[in-house]
Protein backbone atom coordinates (compact mmCIF):
# COMPACT_ATOMS: atom_id res chain seq x y z
CA UNK A 1 0.00 0.00 0.00
CA UNK A 2 1.07 3.66 -0.99
CA UNK A 3 1.93 6.45 1.65
CA UNK A 4 -1.24 7.84 2.38
CA UNK A 5 -1.71 9.84 5.73
CA UNK A 6 0.88 12.58 7.53
CA UNK A 7 0.07 12.86 11.00
CA UNK A 8 1.40 16.27 12.64
CA UNK A 9 1.63 16.15 16.50
CA UNK A 10 2.88 18.86 18.16
CA UNK A 11 5.34 18.67 21.12
CA UNK A 12 4.28 20.07 24.68
CA UNK A 13 1.94 22.37 23.17
CA UNK A 14 1.22 24.69 25.72
CA UNK A 15 4.52 24.79 27.10
CA UNK A 16 5.88 25.41 23.43
CA UNK A 17 3.58 28.53 22.83
CA UNK A 18 4.97 29.85 26.22
CA UNK A 19 8.49 29.24 25.09
CA UNK A 20 7.90 30.79 22.21
CA UNK A 21 6.50 33.47 23.72
CA UNK A 22 8.72 34.53 26.76
CA UNK A 23 12.16 34.00 25.64
CA UNK A 24 13.81 33.46 29.41
CA UNK A 25 11.45 29.64 29.76
CA UNK A 26 13.24 28.50 26.63
CA UNK A 27 15.67 25.54 27.48
CA UNK A 28 13.73 25.76 31.08
CA UNK A 29 11.61 22.97 32.81
CA UNK A 30 8.53 24.50 32.33
CA UNK A 31 4.71 23.40 34.41
CA UNK A 32 1.03 24.85 32.82
CA UNK A 33 -1.28 25.25 35.72
CA UNK A 34 -4.64 25.76 35.68
CA UNK A 35 -4.69 28.04 38.55
CA UNK A 36 -1.62 29.52 40.37
CA UNK A 37 -2.03 26.94 44.12
CA UNK A 38 0.03 24.64 45.37
CA UNK A 39 -2.61 21.48 45.34
CA UNK A 40 -3.41 22.06 41.94
CA UNK A 41 -1.57 19.79 39.45
CA UNK A 42 0.35 20.43 35.59
CA UNK A 43 -1.88 20.21 32.69
CA UNK A 44 1.09 20.22 30.66
CA UNK A 45 4.91 19.91 30.76
CA UNK A 46 7.71 21.06 28.56
CA UNK A 47 10.13 18.47 27.72
CA UNK A 48 13.10 19.84 29.89
CA UNK A 49 10.26 19.19 32.91
CA UNK A 50 9.87 15.97 31.82
CA UNK A 51 13.14 14.36 31.75
CA UNK A 52 12.37 14.92 35.29
CA UNK A 53 9.71 13.08 35.72
CA UNK A 54 7.47 15.99 36.12
CA UNK A 55 4.38 14.77 33.15
CA UNK A 56 0.54 15.86 32.76
CA UNK A 57 -1.32 15.27 36.04
CA UNK A 58 2.08 16.00 38.69
CA UNK A 59 0.74 17.62 41.81
CA UNK A 60 2.51 20.99 42.48
CA UNK A 61 3.94 20.18 45.53
CA UNK A 62 5.73 16.63 43.82
CA UNK A 63 6.66 18.34 40.45
CA UNK A 64 8.63 20.69 42.76
CA UNK A 65 11.01 17.38 44.41
CA UNK A 66 11.25 16.22 41.21
CA UNK A 67 12.38 19.34 39.22
CA UNK A 68 13.45 22.15 42.17
CA UNK A 69 14.54 24.62 38.87
CA UNK A 70 10.95 24.26 37.49
CA UNK A 71 9.09 27.36 36.52
CA UNK A 72 5.44 27.21 36.80
CA UNK A 73 3.26 29.22 34.16
CA UNK A 74 -0.81 29.98 34.31
CA UNK A 75 -2.31 28.33 30.93
CA UNK A 76 -3.60 30.70 28.36
CA UNK A 77 -6.20 28.83 26.62
CA UNK A 78 -6.98 32.06 24.51
CA UNK A 79 -3.12 32.14 23.32
CA UNK A 80 -3.47 27.98 22.79
CA UNK A 81 -6.63 28.31 20.33
CA UNK A 82 -4.83 31.50 18.03
CA UNK A 83 -1.65 29.92 17.77
CA UNK A 84 -3.68 26.69 16.99
CA UNK A 85 -4.38 28.48 14.21
CA UNK A 86 -1.65 30.35 12.91
CA UNK A 87 -0.30 26.72 12.93
CA UNK A 88 -3.24 24.99 10.61
CA UNK A 89 -2.53 27.82 7.91
CA UNK A 90 0.99 26.90 8.46
CA UNK A 91 0.62 22.71 7.69
CA UNK A 92 -2.05 24.38 4.94
CA UNK A 93 0.31 26.51 2.90
CA UNK A 94 2.81 22.69 2.43
CA UNK A 95 0.10 20.49 1.90
CA UNK A 96 -4.16 20.26 2.64
CA UNK A 97 -5.30 19.31 6.37
CA UNK A 98 -7.60 16.98 5.98
CA UNK A 99 -8.83 16.92 9.77
CA UNK A 100 -8.00 18.85 13.10
CA UNK A 101 -8.27 16.33 15.34
CA UNK A 102 -7.46 17.80 18.92
CA UNK A 103 -5.62 21.57 19.29
CA UNK A 104 -2.00 19.83 18.77
CA UNK A 105 -2.97 17.05 16.01
CA UNK A 106 -4.01 17.24 12.76
CA UNK A 107 -3.64 14.78 9.19
CA UNK A 108 -2.75 15.37 5.42
CA UNK A 109 -3.71 12.52 2.84
CA UNK A 110 -0.90 12.68 0.39
CA UNK A 111 -1.95 12.28 -3.44
CA UNK A 112 0.72 11.53 -6.46
CA UNK A 113 4.33 11.78 -6.22
CA UNK A 114 4.17 12.93 -1.77
CA UNK A 115 2.63 9.36 -1.83
CA UNK A 116 6.37 8.14 -2.75
CA UNK A 117 8.69 7.97 0.41
CA UNK A 118 11.58 10.69 -0.62
CA UNK A 119 8.64 12.76 -1.51
CA UNK A 120 6.43 12.52 1.97
CA UNK A 121 9.92 12.80 3.84
CA UNK A 122 10.61 16.17 1.76
CA UNK A 123 7.07 17.43 2.47
CA UNK A 124 7.52 17.05 6.32
CA UNK A 125 10.77 18.93 6.41
CA UNK A 126 8.95 21.56 4.02
CA UNK A 127 6.19 21.66 7.00
CA UNK A 128 8.50 22.03 9.64
CA UNK A 129 10.43 24.59 8.27
CA UNK A 130 6.68 26.95 7.58
CA UNK A 131 5.95 26.33 11.10
CA UNK A 132 9.17 27.93 12.12
CA UNK A 133 9.44 30.59 9.75
CA UNK A 134 5.51 31.20 10.49
CA UNK A 135 4.69 30.97 14.00
CA UNK A 136 7.78 30.57 15.61
CA UNK A 137 10.95 28.03 16.30
CA UNK A 138 10.03 26.76 19.64
CA UNK A 139 6.69 24.88 18.27
CA UNK A 140 8.54 21.87 17.25
CA UNK A 141 6.26 18.79 15.93
CA UNK A 142 6.67 14.81 15.44
CA UNK A 143 5.58 13.69 12.34
CA UNK A 144 4.35 9.93 11.29
CA UNK A 145 4.45 9.31 7.54
CA UNK A 146 2.27 5.78 6.71
CA UNK A 147 -0.59 4.49 4.41
CA UNK A 148 -3.31 5.20 7.19
CA UNK A 149 -4.15 7.86 10.08
CA UNK A 150 -3.98 5.16 12.50
CA UNK A 151 -0.06 4.09 11.46
CA UNK A 152 0.69 7.56 10.98
CA UNK A 153 -0.14 8.46 14.61
CA UNK A 154 1.59 5.53 16.18
CA UNK A 155 4.42 6.65 13.99
CA UNK A 156 4.65 10.51 15.12
CA UNK A 157 4.96 8.98 18.71
CA UNK A 158 8.05 6.77 17.90
CA UNK A 159 10.49 9.42 17.69
CA UNK A 160 10.03 12.43 19.97
CA UNK A 161 10.48 15.05 19.97
CA UNK A 162 10.83 16.96 16.41
CA UNK A 163 11.05 13.54 14.94
CA UNK A 164 10.25 12.55 11.49
CA UNK A 165 9.32 8.65 10.84
CA UNK A 166 7.56 6.69 7.53
CA UNK A 167 6.00 3.37 8.18
CA UNK A 168 5.85 1.68 4.37
CA UNK A 169 4.21 -1.53 3.89
CA UNK A 170 7.15 -3.53 3.82
CA UNK A 171 7.62 -2.18 7.43
CA UNK A 172 4.89 -4.11 8.29
CA UNK A 173 4.25 -5.82 11.49
CA UNK A 174 7.90 -6.05 12.11
CA UNK A 175 8.02 -2.21 12.55
CA UNK A 176 5.57 -2.29 15.07
CA UNK A 177 6.52 -5.21 17.44
CA UNK A 178 8.94 -3.14 19.90
CA UNK A 179 5.92 -1.33 20.91
CA UNK A 180 3.62 -1.76 24.69
CA UNK A 181 0.27 -2.46 23.46
CA UNK A 182 -0.66 0.95 25.08
CA UNK A 183 1.26 2.79 22.61
CA UNK A 184 -1.68 2.22 20.15
CA UNK A 185 -4.42 4.49 19.84
CA UNK A 186 -7.39 2.99 21.29
CA UNK A 187 -6.39 0.69 24.14
CA UNK A 188 -5.97 2.01 27.29
CA UNK A 189 -5.87 0.09 30.44
CA UNK A 190 -9.08 -1.68 30.53
CA UNK A 191 -8.95 -2.50 27.02
CA UNK A 192 -5.07 -4.13 27.55
CA UNK A 193 -6.75 -5.80 30.05
CA UNK A 194 -9.11 -7.60 28.14
CA UNK A 195 -6.53 -8.03 25.58
CA UNK A 196 -4.26 -10.15 28.63
CA UNK A 197 -7.52 -12.02 29.52
CA UNK A 198 -7.60 -13.13 25.59
CA UNK A 199 -3.90 -14.44 25.51
CA UNK A 200 -2.69 -10.76 23.62
CA UNK A 201 -0.06 -9.76 25.76
CA UNK A 202 2.05 -7.81 22.76
CA UNK A 203 1.86 -6.17 20.07
CA UNK A 204 3.24 -9.17 18.32
CA UNK A 205 0.57 -11.51 19.38
CA UNK A 206 -2.01 -8.14 18.49
CA UNK A 207 -0.61 -8.51 14.93
CA UNK A 208 -0.13 -11.77 14.17
CA UNK A 209 -3.98 -12.63 15.72
CA UNK A 210 -6.71 -13.55 13.13
CA UNK A 211 -9.45 -11.25 12.35
CA UNK A 212 -12.16 -13.29 14.35
CA UNK A 213 -9.89 -13.55 17.60
CA UNK A 214 -9.70 -9.33 17.76
CA UNK A 215 -13.07 -9.09 17.05
CA UNK A 216 -13.53 -11.55 19.80
CA UNK A 217 -11.05 -9.96 22.39
CA UNK A 218 -12.78 -6.57 21.33
CA UNK A 219 -16.28 -8.17 21.67
CA UNK A 220 -17.65 -6.03 18.65
CA UNK A 221 -16.19 -4.85 15.51
CA UNK A 222 -14.16 -3.02 16.74
CA UNK A 223 -11.56 -5.21 16.52
CA UNK A 224 -11.92 -5.99 12.83
CA UNK A 225 -11.17 -2.52 12.43
CA UNK A 226 -8.16 -2.62 14.13
CA UNK A 227 -7.52 -5.73 12.63
CA UNK A 228 -7.48 -4.04 9.07
CA UNK A 229 -5.91 -0.68 10.19
CA UNK A 230 -2.73 -2.23 11.50
CA UNK A 231 -2.61 -3.79 7.80
CA UNK A 232 -2.48 -0.27 6.63
CA UNK A 233 -5.88 -0.18 5.45
CA UNK A 234 -7.78 3.72 5.69
CA UNK A 235 -11.24 2.97 7.05
CA UNK A 236 -13.99 5.68 7.28
CA UNK A 237 -14.30 7.50 10.83
CA UNK A 238 -17.92 6.76 11.58
CA UNK A 239 -19.92 10.13 11.51
CA UNK A 240 -19.48 11.58 15.29
CA UNK A 241 -22.54 12.54 17.25
CA UNK A 242 -21.98 15.85 19.83
CA UNK A 243 -22.05 13.06 23.13
CA UNK A 244 -22.11 16.38 25.58
CA UNK A 245 -21.28 20.03 26.78
CA UNK A 246 -19.07 20.21 30.01
CA UNK A 247 -17.18 21.86 31.59
CA UNK A 248 -14.75 22.15 34.92
CA UNK A 249 -12.51 24.27 36.91
CA UNK A 250 -9.72 23.63 40.05
CA UNK A 251 -11.16 26.18 42.52
CA UNK A 252 -7.93 28.62 43.57
CA UNK A 253 -7.78 28.69 46.99
CA UNK A 254 -10.08 32.00 47.73
CA UNK A 255 -13.07 30.27 46.34
CA UNK A 256 -12.89 26.79 48.22
CA UNK A 257 -16.44 27.14 50.19
CA UNK A 258 -19.17 25.74 49.22
CA UNK A 259 -20.93 28.81 48.50
CA UNK A 260 -18.30 29.84 46.08
CA UNK A 261 -18.24 26.44 44.61
CA UNK A 262 -21.52 26.78 44.09
CA UNK A 263 -21.15 30.12 42.14
CA UNK A 264 -18.61 28.38 40.09
CA UNK A 265 -21.28 25.86 39.21
CA UNK A 266 -23.85 28.97 37.88
CA UNK A 267 -20.96 29.87 35.75
CA UNK A 268 -19.82 26.60 34.48
CA UNK A 269 -23.39 26.15 33.93
CA UNK A 270 -24.43 29.58 32.36
CA UNK A 271 -21.29 29.14 29.36
CA UNK A 272 -22.46 25.84 29.22
CA UNK A 273 -25.97 26.84 28.25
CA UNK A 274 -24.64 29.31 25.60
CA UNK A 275 -22.24 26.97 24.04
CA UNK A 276 -25.38 24.45 23.55
CA UNK A 277 -27.28 26.73 22.00
CA UNK A 278 -24.38 28.14 19.62
CA UNK A 279 -24.96 24.08 18.51
CA UNK A 280 -28.76 24.54 17.93
CA UNK A 281 -28.85 21.56 20.32
CA UNK A 282 -31.28 20.76 23.67
CA UNK A 283 -29.61 18.80 26.49
CA UNK A 284 -31.88 16.14 29.02
CA UNK A 285 -30.05 15.34 31.72
CA UNK A 286 -27.42 17.09 33.73
CA UNK A 287 -24.20 15.99 35.71
CA UNK A 288 -22.33 17.84 38.06
CA UNK A 289 -19.17 16.42 40.71
CA UNK A 290 -17.39 18.08 43.25
CA UNK A 291 -14.03 17.00 43.92
CA UNK A 292 -12.80 17.75 47.77
CA UNK A 293 -9.70 18.03 49.96
CA UNK A 294 -10.68 16.11 52.56
CA UNK A 295 -13.76 13.35 51.86
CA UNK A 296 -14.61 11.10 48.52
CA UNK A 297 -15.68 13.08 45.43
CA UNK A 298 -19.53 13.93 44.93
CA UNK A 299 -21.83 13.82 41.97
CA UNK A 300 -25.12 14.16 41.46
CA UNK A 301 -27.27 13.85 38.09
CA UNK A 302 -30.94 14.12 37.19
CA UNK A 303 -33.14 13.88 33.47
CA UNK A 304 -35.64 16.48 32.88
CA UNK A 305 -37.49 17.07 29.35
CA UNK A 306 -34.85 18.62 26.93
CA UNK A 307 -34.48 22.41 26.46
CA UNK A 308 -30.99 24.75 25.86
CA UNK A 309 -33.00 27.40 28.15
CA UNK A 310 -30.85 28.76 31.14
CA UNK A 311 -33.09 29.26 33.53
CA UNK A 312 -34.32 25.94 33.40
CA UNK A 313 -31.26 24.43 33.75
CA UNK A 314 -30.32 26.65 36.62
CA UNK A 315 -33.37 24.95 38.26
CA UNK A 316 -32.05 21.75 37.94
CA UNK A 317 -28.90 22.67 38.62
CA UNK A 318 -30.95 24.08 42.07
CA UNK A 319 -31.88 20.63 42.52
CA UNK A 320 -29.01 18.55 42.22
CA UNK A 321 -27.21 21.03 44.48
CA UNK A 322 -29.95 20.72 47.19
CA UNK A 323 -28.22 17.27 48.19
CA UNK A 324 -24.98 18.62 48.70
CA UNK A 325 -23.28 16.57 51.51
CA UNK A 326 -20.23 19.07 51.70
CA UNK A 327 -21.28 21.28 54.85
CA UNK A 328 -17.61 21.14 56.38
CA UNK A 329 -15.87 19.62 53.31
CA UNK A 330 -13.13 21.55 51.26
CA UNK A 331 -14.37 22.02 47.93
CA UNK A 332 -11.15 21.64 44.72
CA UNK A 333 -12.45 21.73 41.91
CA UNK A 334 -15.88 21.24 40.62
CA UNK A 335 -17.86 20.52 36.80
CA UNK A 336 -21.01 20.33 35.16
CA UNK A 337 -21.85 18.25 32.05
CA UNK A 338 -25.16 18.21 29.86
CA UNK A 339 -26.18 15.08 28.29
CA UNK A 340 -28.42 13.16 26.63
CA UNK A 341 -28.34 15.80 23.91
CA UNK A 342 -30.37 16.26 20.28
CA UNK A 343 -30.67 18.88 17.80
CA UNK A 344 -33.26 21.64 18.55
CA UNK A 345 -34.65 21.24 15.19
CA UNK A 346 -34.98 17.35 15.73
CA UNK A 347 -37.59 17.57 18.61
CA UNK A 348 -40.79 19.37 18.51
CA UNK A 349 -41.24 21.26 21.74
CA UNK A 350 -44.54 20.82 23.77
CA UNK A 351 -46.95 24.41 23.84
CA UNK A 352 -46.72 23.77 27.96
CA UNK A 353 -43.15 23.53 27.96
CA UNK A 354 -42.29 26.14 30.56
CA UNK A 355 -39.15 27.68 29.00
CA UNK A 356 -40.86 28.59 25.73
CA UNK A 357 -41.06 32.02 27.20
CA UNK A 358 -37.35 32.14 27.49
CA UNK A 359 -36.40 31.82 23.99
CA UNK A 360 -35.78 35.77 23.48
CA UNK A 361 -34.49 36.02 26.65
CA UNK A 362 -31.66 33.57 25.83
CA UNK A 363 -31.36 35.19 22.05
CA UNK A 364 -30.98 38.67 23.81
CA UNK A 365 -28.56 37.41 26.59
CA UNK A 366 -26.10 35.45 23.90
CA UNK A 367 -26.40 38.47 21.75
CA UNK A 368 -25.60 41.11 23.82
CA UNK A 369 -22.32 38.88 25.37
CA UNK A 370 -21.33 38.27 21.93
CA UNK A 371 -20.98 41.86 21.43
CA UNK A 372 -20.42 43.34 24.52
CA UNK A 373 -18.36 40.65 26.58
CA UNK A 374 -19.52 37.32 28.11
CA UNK A 375 -20.16 38.90 31.71
CA UNK A 376 -22.71 41.82 30.22
CA UNK A 377 -25.52 40.13 31.31
CA UNK A 378 -25.63 36.87 33.54
CA UNK A 379 -27.70 35.37 36.13
CA UNK A 380 -27.15 36.19 39.55
CA UNK A 381 -25.86 33.28 41.22
CA UNK A 382 -22.84 33.46 39.02
CA UNK A 383 -21.57 36.85 40.94
CA UNK A 384 -19.12 35.68 42.76
CA UNK A 385 -17.41 33.68 40.26
CA UNK A 386 -17.52 36.19 37.61
CA UNK A 387 -13.27 36.01 37.24
CA UNK A 388 -13.10 32.37 37.67
CA UNK A 389 -13.39 29.39 35.16
CA UNK A 390 -11.92 30.71 32.33
CA UNK A 391 -12.03 28.70 28.91
CA UNK A 392 -10.06 25.26 29.28
CA UNK A 393 -9.44 23.05 26.19
CA UNK A 394 -10.08 19.58 26.51
CA UNK A 395 -9.07 17.24 24.17
CA UNK A 396 -10.70 16.84 20.80
CA UNK A 397 -12.27 19.94 21.70
CA UNK A 398 -11.05 23.30 20.45
CA UNK A 399 -13.04 26.09 21.99
CA UNK A 400 -14.63 28.51 20.38
CA UNK A 401 -13.19 31.90 20.64
CA UNK A 402 -16.01 34.23 19.93
CA UNK A 403 -18.41 31.85 22.16
CA UNK A 404 -16.59 30.45 24.93
CA UNK A 405 -13.56 32.77 24.93
CA UNK A 406 -12.94 34.92 28.03
CA UNK A 407 -12.90 39.03 28.03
Amino acid sequence: MPLRALYVDFNSYFASVEQQLQPRLRGKPVGILPVLAETTCCIAASYEAKRFGVKTGTIVAEARKLCPDIHFVLARPAVYVEHHRRLVEAVESCAHVERVLSIDEMVCFLTGSDRQRERALALAAQIKRSIAERVGSELRCSIGIAPNTFLAKVASDMKKPDGCVAIEDGDLPDCLFGLDLRDLCGIGKAMEQRLHRSGIRTVRELCLAGRSELRHAWGSIEGEKVHARLRGEELPDRLSQRGGVSHSHVLPPELRTPEAAHSVLHRLLQKAAMRLRSYGCIAGAMRIKVKFLNRENWDNSVLFDPTSDTLKLLEALEQLWAAYPGKKATPLAVAVALSRLDEQEHQSRSLFDEGRPHDKLNVAIDAVNLRYGKHSLYFGGAHTALAAAPMRIAFGHIPDLETEGDD
